[in-house]
């Protein structure tokens, strides 16, 4: 059962529909709502988010939830950055690179210190948070906390995904993570 979850959960990843920018989000939809469905909006912050929980996966059973909880807190400061209207440098060049990055690091199944993991996913982390935050509607609490539920969410996939692909099937993972590199070298040649 829990590989057909796994799947299951894949899939969905999939299928979301791909928005290489960060559209507003609406006025018309309630706060939380409108939180937990953006993050499926765009392919930069799915692929990202399944990529760091790959990762995190292959580091093992306590990393896997402490680089997980890092990019969680990462999050929440960059959107606590933009709502307090604090402007951040090259935003879209740090999500773009942060898909990169990951995605490699799934590539070349890199094991870092858990302490040096933990901060490069929260580092990029900052840039996410940071661009959903600048777009937030006014309820920026309630939209905030169903952002984090969803982002959350894709990175407990991305860490079922990654359980599931482990030991021999690994390559299948590493595969995965080469369609993130290549999604993130997309971004950043493309438009911003």
């Amino acid at each position: 059962m829990p590989r057909r979850a796994a799947l299951l959960a894949a899939a969905l990843v999939m299928t979301t529909v791909p928005a290489f920018a960060h559209p507003g989000h609406g006025s018309g939809a309630a706060p939380f709502l409108a939180g937990l469905v953006h993050p499926l909006s765009g392919l930069d912050h799915v692929v990202a988010m399944v990529a760091v929980g790959l990762w995190a996966a292959f580091l093992g059973w306590r990393a896997s939830w402490m680089v997980s909880w890092a990019f969680i807190v990462g999050i929440v400061g960059g959107f606590a950055l933009a709502a307090t209207g604090i402007q951040l440098p090259f935003v879209e060049a740090g999500i773009a690179a942060s898909v990169l990055v990951l995605g490699l690091l799934v590539v070349a199944a890199v094991r870092l210190p858990l302490g040096f993991s933990a901060f490069i996913a929260g580092v990029f982390a900052v840039f996410h948070g940071h661009a959903h935050g600048t777009e937030a509607p006014d309820a920026m609490l309630l939209f905030g906390a169903g952002f984090v539920v969803t982002s959350a969410m894709l990175q407990a996939a991305g860490i079922g995904i990654g359980r599931l692909l482990a030991g021999p099937r690994f390559a299948l993972a590493r595969a995965l993570g080469a369609g993130a590199a290549g999604i993130g070298l997309a971004l950043l040649g493309g438009p911003s």
